[in-house]
Formats: structure tokens, sequence, C-alpha cells
């Protein structure tokens, strides 16, 4: 399923742009996590940092001709494993998207190195990652449930995810494409005008 994901990014650039050239390629060198209650940690997000920071490092190194256009993307955790080896380590890459994202560990697109026209995201209206609220926002919203009051006593942030503001809420200072109703791992379905967005930022486009 994953190598299928990024066969089809690849295959929509090669229709989007039959005289380029562009390669995929999945990553998979880190220790995901297999549980919801490991996948509200970002340990294992910052543990995978210094590794993708190698990888991209590798990638400039040993291209090839005329220097390529790199794009990293992160969806749902992977995202966080993005943001923060941007973050912390920098990244090799022109542009980064996140898909499906509940955070990426900064709160601004300005904390990830590249220039904020290069920040990419996309969350389906249907996605449950936007019920994945911050630990301390998750006490207000209950309360706002509770009592329209309480949500003038509490203040909101409604963009705040676990993992910091929500990189599809234009707040975030990055760019937005669009995604259909495809829930949360629908965004490489080819009728979902996601996948085309993803493959335009791929192209620089």
């Amino acid at each position: 399923g994953e190598l299928g994901r990024a066969a089809r990014v690849q295959a929509r650039c090669a229709a989007l742009d039959p005289t380029g050239s562009t390669a995929a390629v999945l990553w998979l060198d880190y220790d995901a996590p297999d549980f919801l209650h490991e996948a509200v940690l970002p340990h294992q997000a910052r543990d995978a940092g210094p590794a993708l920071h190698r990888f991209q490092e590798g990638l400039r190194a040993t291209h090839d001709g005329p220097p390529a256009r790199q794009t990293v993307l992160g969806h749902s955790y992977g995202s966080l494993v993005v943001g923060t080896a941007a973050r912390d380590h920098g990244l090799a890459a022109d542009a980064l998207v996140f898909v499906g994202s509940p955070g990426v560990g900064v709160d601004r697109a300005d904390g990830l190195g590249l220039p904020v026209g290069e920040v990419w995201a996309s969350t389906a209206p249907d996605d449950g990652i936007r019920l994945a609220p911050a630990a301390d926002e998750l006490p207000r919203r209950v309360l706002r449930g509770l009592s329209p009051l309480a949500a003038v006593l509490t203040g909101r942030d409604d963009h705040a995810l676990w993992f910091g503001h929500d990189p599809a809420d234009p707040g975030f200072g990055g760019r937005t494409f669009p995604s259909g109703r495809y829930g949360h791992t629908g965004y490489w379905d080819p009728a979902n005008p996601a996948l085309d967005g993803m493959a335009r930022v791929v192209l620089g486009r």
C-alpha cells in the first residue's frame, strides 16, 4: 500500500509533465508507532530525525546532472517525523508537504527552515485527524461542548492539534491545496484533487 501511494504520485507527475523525469522514494527507516498510544508521543519522530536528515543529504550528494527539485512528503505521524527533522536538523529539500497531519512539531511554517512558500499541507474535510486536539486543548474543547459560556471563559484554538498548529490552517503560514472527502488515507485516490496537488508541488508548479 505504501509503495502504491508513492507510485501514484510519480505516475501523476509523469502525466502532468510527460517530458520530465520524476523519481519517488519511499523512506521507512525509523521505528514508526505500532499502536495509537505510541502515536500520541513525539519521541519516535525525534529519534527518526537524524536518519532522515542523512538520507536527504545523501540524495543531494549522489545526484548526477543538474540539481534536482527534492520534495519530502509526510502523512499522518510521518508528517511529524518530517517536521521534527526539518526543525531540529534541517532537510535537504526544496519543498515539504504534509497530508492528514496531527501537527508537525512547530506552530509556524517559518520554523521549518524552508521558504514558507514551499511548505504545503492538506487535510480532508472528513479526516478524523481533525479530532486530535493538543493535550492542553482537549479539556477546553470538552467544556465548550458542554456550555457556550465555557467557550468564552476558556478561550479557543480550534487549530491546535496534538503536535502543534494545524499545518493545513492558513494561520500556520504555509500554503494549502484541496482534498476531497476521502478520509485519512485517501489522499492518493486517483479521483482526489489532493493527488494533483502533491504532484504539482513535486513539479514546482
